[in-house]
């Protein structure tokens, strides 16, 4: 009982602090932006380390500003958390992840992409393993036919968490280095796109 009001008391508190961390960090940093191609701003699956959640979905709102956007979430407790926060980034949240409710956010991703929507993934989430890129992110991005749309940062000065995805958070006034591409799956099976995606977002990625 006490772990449910807690808990109940948690969902009401922490994503409004969660927010204005995220946000502190956003405003006192240096950010340089290292972009690799033009950011279009067509409809795209944008890919991010679940351990770059602090930081990555504000580099995807510098650049699309304005579009309609949902985000594929578990529905563990964390999970709660971060889709609350990201409901203040105008992030609609589909929960659901491969080990919870995969069938039924699947159905919800591909119809959030058919109205247009921009669809976020952290394919090593929720639980790993670190810096694996699921099926499910590389199905979506051949279902839409989209761009897919790296984002990745590390910053001069950090700490990182000893959770499983090993969180990076940045110290408050350092510098952070974002890195965005546009890439294309086109005409490649899933493993190679798997393998691709792999290779890509380890370039620039806090190890």
């Amino acid at each position: 009982m006490f772990k449910d009001l807690s808990r109940s008391i948690g969902k009401v508190i922490l994503p409004p602090l969660g927010y204005l961390l995220m946000r502190f960090y956003w405003y006192t940093s240096k950010k340089n932006f290292h972009v690799a191609n033009e950011i279009s701003q067509e409809q795209s699956i944008v890919i991010c380390w679940h351990g770059e959640l602090l930081m990555s979905p504000q580099a995807y709102r510098h650049f699309h500003k304005k579009q309609l956007a949902s985000g594929i979430i578990s529905r563990h407790f964390d999970g709660e958390m971060i889709a609350r926060i990201l409901m203040f980034f105008s992030i609609s949240p589909l929960r659901g992840s491969s080990s919870r409710g995969a069938k039924q956010v699947l159905l919800e991703a591909f119809r959030a992409l058919k109205k247009g929507d921009d669809l976020l993934v952290t394919p090593d989430g929720p639980r790993g393993p670190r810096h694996s890129i699921s099926d499910g992110a590389v199905a979506l991005a051949h279902k839409a036919k989209a761009p897919v749309l790296m984002v990745n940062y590390i910053p001069n000065s950090y700490w990182q968490l000893g959770s499983w995805d090993k969180f990076v958070i940045p110290k408050p006034f350092t510098t952070i280095n974002f890195y965005l591409e546009n890439v294309s799956l086109e005409g490649m099976d899933l493993d190679e796109a798997r393998k691709y995606l792999h290779d890509k977002m380890l370039v620039h990625t806090v190890h």
